[in-house]
């Protein structure tokens, strides 16, 4: 699954307010075994230059109106997306397609991570049980833009 990443300003933050977020990377799953949930986690750096270091996060998916899916010809599989605004987690908040979650603080003092901690949140990516138990075999891809904002 392919990862994107941007940053954008929002209004209720001063017009010099900028978040960012680096670090970003593919989500390969591989070969998968079995039906167990399988999960991918990474560590990122999320940056925010409000006076809190605040930021929300938003999530769109390549599936129809933004849903988290993934495709191998008309099949579809489904994933859910989480994001920690601590690193080295394997859990978080459940993001909702198209939906700012809220309230997360960055810890990074530098924009791209390279002074002070060098991570400051993680993104996991969970395919399902429920969403494997039904999948037809294939080479399933997908898109995963994540886009931050100061607050």
């Amino acid at each position: 699954m392919a990862a994107a990443a941007a940053g954008a300003s929002s209004p209720a933050c001063g017009a010099s307010d900028k978040a960012r977020l680096t670090a970003l990377s593919d989500v390969a799953f591989g070969l998968i075994p079995g039906t167990a949930d399988q999960t991918a986690s990474q560590n990122l750096c999320a940056y925010s230059s409000s006076n809190t270091g605040g930021y929300n996060v938003t999530a769109v998916g390549s599936g129809n109106g933004g849903a988290f899916t993934m495709s191998s010809g008309a099949a579809t599989l489904a994933y859910d997306v989480l994001w920690s605004g601590s690193a080295n987690q394997a859990g978080g908040t459940a993001l909702v397609p198209g939906t700012a979650a809220s309230g997360f603080k960055s810890t990074a003092s530098q924009q791209t991570c390279n002074s002070g901690p060098s991570t400051s949140a993680s993104l996991t990516v969970v395919i399902r049980s429920a969403s494997l138990t039904s999948a037809m075999a294939g080479s399933y891809i997908g898109t995963l833009q994540i886009t931050i904002a100061p607050e």
